[in-house]
C-alpha cells in the first residue's frame, strides 16, 4: 500500500484530527442565538445549555483517558482512525436529534472520539517529527483546530439564513441539522487517510519491530537510506532510550508515579489546566454571551472575525515556535491576557447597568454595556486582542510540550492524563460559565485574569525550555538540576553522534527479527 512520508504532509494530515475539537469548540456558538435551536430544544435556564454544551466535553474527558490503552495496543495511528470513526457515529446522533436527551448523547458519543484525536495526535506527530521542526508540526494540531472553529462557524452562520433568518420563530431544524451533518465528512476523510500514512517509528520500536522503526525512520528523515547518519543517530537514541526504560521496569502506573515522572505529569496536566482557566472558552463557546452583554449588534459577524484572527495569528507561532522556544510563549501570553481581561472587567464594571430583562433575547446575561458604542467597540477589541494572544502562545504550545517530554513507554499515557485535564475542565467552564454570566457578570473576568497571574508564576517556576533536544534527550532537560527559570544548555547530543557515525567512529547494529543484530558496513 501507498505511504507518504513527508514529515510535513504526513503531520499536517493528522492534525486533521485537531479539526475535529475546534468543530466541537464552535457546535454550539453559531446556534444558540437560532430561533430553530431555542424553538425545538425549548433550552430553558443555564443548566440545561451547560448540560448539553458539557457533554461533549465530558465525553472527551473519557475518550483521552482511553486513547492511551488503544495507542500502546493498536498503534497511534489506528487510535486516530477509531476516534473518527466514533466521531461519525456521534455526528449522526446530533444530526438526528429530536429532543435535549438525543442531543446530550450524541454530543457525548462525539466527544469520545473527539478526546481520543485529541490526545493522540500531537503523540503521533511528536513521534514522527525531527527535533528541528517538532514543535512546528504538532502546533499544526492548534492551527487544526481553529480552522475547525472558524469552518464550522461560517457553515452555522450560512445554515442560520435559512427560512427567514435566525430571527424568524417559524425557522426550520436545518438551521442547526446541517453544520451537525457536515461535520461528519472531515472524520470520515481523516479515518481512510490515515492508511496511507506510516506507523511511528518510536511505538514500532516499542513492539519490537526494529527492521520496520528503521525504515520508517530512513524513508521520513534519510531519503529512504537506512544508513544515512541522521537515520541511524536517532535510531541508536531510541534503542539507547528503550533499553533504559526496560531495564528500569515495572508497570505503566508505577513508573508514571516515579518522582521524575510524576513531577512532569503534574506539570502538564497544569498546563492544560492553564489553557482553559485562562478564558479562552468565555471568548469562543459563549463569544454570543460575551457580545450580548456588550452591547454589540450584528452578533454572529463580529464574532466571525475572532475566530479568522484565531486561524491567522496560529500562523506566526507555527513558524516559529521552534526558535523563540516553549517558556517564553507561555510567560509572555499569560501576563498578556491576564492584562486584557483585567481591561474587560474594568470597562463592564464601571461602564455596564443591570439588565432590567426587558428584551427576552438579553435573558443570559445579567450586565449590560447600553448606548454607550465606544465602551462597546473597546470590549470588542480587547476579546480579538485576547484570541490573538492565545493563537500565539498557549494554544499550541500547550498542546506541543505535553506531547514531548515523557519517555516513549508511558508517552501516550501521560499525554492522555495531561489532555483528560484539559477537558474535565473545558467541561467544568461549559456548565459553569453560563452562570457566572448571570451571577458575577463582570466580575468573571477579574477570576480569570487572576487564573493567567497563577499560570504565569507556576510557569515560570517550574516550566524548562525543550526546543531543540530529540525526545530522549529530555531526562537531561528535567535532571540536570538547575532551576528551571536557570535554562538548560543549547545543542542536542544527537547532533554530535550523527557527526560521529558520518566520520565512521561510531558502529550502529541494527536489531534483527532473523539476527539479534545486523551491523551496517561502509560507516
Amino acid at each position: 500500500m501507498y505511504q507518504n512520508y513527508n514529515v510535513y504532509a504526513v503531520c499536517t494530515f493528522a492534525a486533521i484530527g485537531g479539526g475535529l475539537f475546534g468543530f466541537d469548540i464552535s457546535s454550539m456558538s453559531g446556534v444558540l442565538a437560532t430561533q430553530a435551536y431555542m424553538n425545538y430544544f425549548r433550552v430553558h435556564g443555564r443548566y440545561r445549555q451547560g448540560a448539553i454544551t458539557g457533554a461533549m466535553a465530558g465525553g472527551s474527558f473519557f475518550g483521552t483517558l482511553a486513547s492511551s490503552f488503544i495507542a500502546d495496543r493498536m498503534s497511534r495511528k489506528t487510535a486516530i482512525q477509531i476516534a473518527a470513526v466514533i466521531w461519525v457515529v456521534g455526528s449522526i446522533f446530533q444530526t438526528a436529534a429530536n429532543g435535549i436527551g438525543m442531543l446530550v448523547f450524541g454530543r457525548a458519543v462525539a466527544g469520545i472520539g473527539a478526546g481520543i484525536a485529541s490526545a493522540m495526535v500531537p503523540v503521533y506527530q511528536a513521534e514522527i517529527a525531527p527535533k528541528e521542526i517538532r514543535g512546528r508540526v504538532v502546533a499544526l494540531q492548534q492551527w487544526a483546530i481553529t480552522w475547525g472553529i472558524l469552518i464550522q462557524y461560517f457553515i452555522q452562520y450560512g445554515a442560520s439564513s435559512v427560512d427567514g433568518g435566525p430571527n424568524n420563530p417559524h425557522q426550520s431544524t436545518l438551521a442547526f441539522r446541517i453544520p451537525w451533518g457536515v461535520q461528519i465528512f472531515p472524520a470520515i476523510l481523516l479515518a481512510v487517510g490515515m492508511f496511507f500514512v506510516p506507523f511511528s517509528p518510536r511505538w514500532l520500536a516499542g513492539q519490537d519491530r526494529w527492521e520496520e522503526s528503521i525504515r520508517v525512520l530512513a524513508n521520513l528523515h534519510g531519503h529512504g537510506d537506512i544508513g544515512h547518519p541522521k537515520v541511524l543517530a536517532q535510531y541508536r537514541e531510541i534503542e539507547e532510550a528503550m533499553t533504559f526504560e526496560r531495564e528500569a521496569g515495572g508497570s505503566a502506573i508505577k513508573v508514571l508515579t516515579q518522582p521524575r515522572i510524576l513531577n512532569r505529569v503534574i506539570l502538564t496536566v497544569s498546563i492544560q489546566m492553564w489553557s482553559q482557566l485562562c478564558g479562552v472558552n468565555v471568548m469562543m463557546y459563549y463569544i454570543v454571551y460575551m457580545m450580548q452583554a456588550a452591547g454589540v449588534h450584528n452578533i454572529l459577524l463580529i464574532a466571525s472575525i475572532q475566530y479568522i484572527l484565531n486561524v491567522l495569528f496560529t500562523l506566526p507561532a507555527i513558524l516559529y515556535i521552534d526558535k523563540w522556544g516553549r517558556r517564553p510563549s507561555l510567560l509572555y501570553g499569560a501576563l498578556s491576557m491576564m492584562t486584557l481581561l483585567f481591561l474587560v472587567a474594568a470597562l463592564s464594571g464601571a461602564y455596564g447597568v443591570p439588565n432590567p430583562r426587558t428584551d427576552p433575547a438579553l435573558n443570559a446575561v445579567s450586565w449590560l454595556i447600553v448606548g454607550n458604542p465606544p465602551v462597546s467597540r473597546a470590549i470588542v477589541a480587547c476579546s480579538y486582542l485576547f484570541v490573538c494572544t492565545f493563537a500565539l502562545t498557549w494554544g499550541p504550545t500547550s498542546w506541543t510540550y505535553p506531547s514531548e517530554i515523557f519517555p516513549t513507554g508511558i508517552r501516550a499515557k501521560a499525554v492522555s492524563l495531561a489532555t483528560a485535564s484539559n477537558w474535565a475542565w473545558n467541561c467544568a467552564l461549559a456548565f459553569a460559565v453560563p452562570t457566572l454570566f448571570e451571577t458575577i457578570n463582570w466580575k468573571m473576568y477579574i477570576v480569570f485574569a487572576i487564573f493567567n497571574l497563577c499560570a504565569f508564576v507556576h510557569c515560570w517556576l517550574t516550566v524548562r525550555e525543550t526546543k531543540g533536544k530529540t525526545l530522549e534527550e529530555m531526562e537531561e532537560v528535567f535532571e540536570s538540576g538547575r532551576p528551571a527559570w536557570r535554562g538548560v544548555a543549547s545543542g542536542s547530543r544527537l547532533d554530535k553522534l550523527q557527526r560521529d557515525i558520518a566520520e565512521g567512529n561510531v558502529k550502529v547494529k541494527i536489531k534483527s527479527r532473523s539476527r539479534r543484530y545486523e551491523t551496517l558496513e561502509g560507516l
